[in-house]
């Protein structure tokens, strides 16, 4: 899982979202140009942007030079408020959660991986952090352990 399918997605920088707070990480013009809605995307700033998933937070896209583009401008809109797990290959929290409680969540995850060790994802340009899934799949994993025990 440490090689990561996203090569090209910048340095992480990280700065705090105008809106609630939180600290998050920089995010490449690709991922804009194909993450933000016509006409939107034509009229997008080259600048340094930060990706927001805060599903209670309305902005998706911040610079700190003040642009913003809100999640309602965004492809993925509907695929974050459903919790996406993978973009990709469009598999959801819920959906990975459910496999790991029925103990058949190894097979998804190994799809996922060789999926990716193949190059056959597109996380820089599906996924609106720009950023690689796998990490997602542990994180999930971690958090819900005593759950699904």
């Amino acid at each position: 899982m440490a090689d990561c399918c996203c090569p090209n997605t910048p340095t992480n920088t990280k700065q705090i979202c105008p809106e609630c707070g939180s600290t998050f990480k920089s995010v490449g013009m690709p991922t804009l140009y194909h993450q933000v809605r016509f006409p939107e995307n034509q009229a997008l700033i080259i600048d340094n942007y930060y990706f927001c998933p805060a599903k209670t937070c309305s902005i998706a896209y911040f610079s700190s030079a003040g642009n913003i583009i809100r999640k309602e401008h965004l492809r993925s809109y509907q695929a974050i408020q459903n919790d996406a797990l993978c973009y990709c290959f469009d598999i959801g929290a819920e959906q990975y959660l459910s496999a790991l409680k029925d103990h058949r969540a190894g097979p998804i995850k190994a799809f996922v991986m060789q999926r990716t060790q193949t190059g056959e994802c597109a996380c820089e340009i599906r996924n609106p952090s720009g950023q690689c899934c796998l990490a997602k799949f542990k994180r999930l994993e971690n958090e819900h352990s005593t759950v699904i025990k």
